[in-house]
């Protein structure tokens, strides 16, 4: 029996439909569900939002970060996994956006390194093409409120990373369904 490492066991995620998961099924879950109608194009979103708990020492608060990932199956409805963890220690707005996207960033290249591995075509059926998705970062930021000043560092952290950054009005991952596990 193989052991499981603290990383592996931490990483459990939430589902309205199936109840606590953990990564391994939420890959499982993404797959099946983009196989169960491979003509359809896919959007794969992971937003985080974060609520600040309490003040703790040296005025810095204790903040519980909701991580969502969803799978869009476009026009026809999507499914969601949510994660939350507290970290503590956040100073500013700026310190929790940039966690934000950082936790973000984090399972998404977690996940396409993952998913990749399910989704290629390694039968070697040229009738069998890949599954397909775009990627999406959504951040908890808009030109409007006070993140309006760094929009641009954010937006650039996560391209810089690859992906493509949506931001409010348009970031409902971050900020309607990470927003409702906060």
């Amino acid at each position: 029996m193989a052991t499981r490492t603290k990383q592996q066991t931490e990483l459990q995620f939430n589902s309205p439909s199936r109840g606590r998961v953990d990564f391994t099924n939420v890959i499982y879950d993404l797959v099946n569900f983009m196989e169960e109608d491979i003509r359809k194009q896919y959007c794969l979103i992971i937003g985080t939002d974060s609520r600040a708990n309490h003040l703790i020492e040296g005025g810095a608060k204790d903040v519980e970060f909701v991580t969502a990932i969803i799978i869009h199956r476009l026009g026809k409805g999507g499914r969601y996994f949510w994660h939350k963890e507290t970290r503590g220690k956040i100073h500013t707005l700026r310190q929790k956006i940039y966690e934000e996207t950082g936790l973000s960033l984090a399972i998404a290249q977690k996940l396409i390194g993952e998913l990749n591995k399910y989704l290629s075509n390694t039968t070697g059926d040229p009738a069998l093409k890949p599954l397909k998705y775009e990627l999406e970062i959504h951040v908890d930021i808009g030109e409007r409120g006070p993140t309006r000043e760094i929009i641009k560092e954010i937006v650039g952290m996560v391209q810089g990373s690859g992906f493509s950054a949506k931001t409010k009005p348009c970031s409902y991952g971050a900020s309607t369904v990470a927003d409702r596990h906060t």
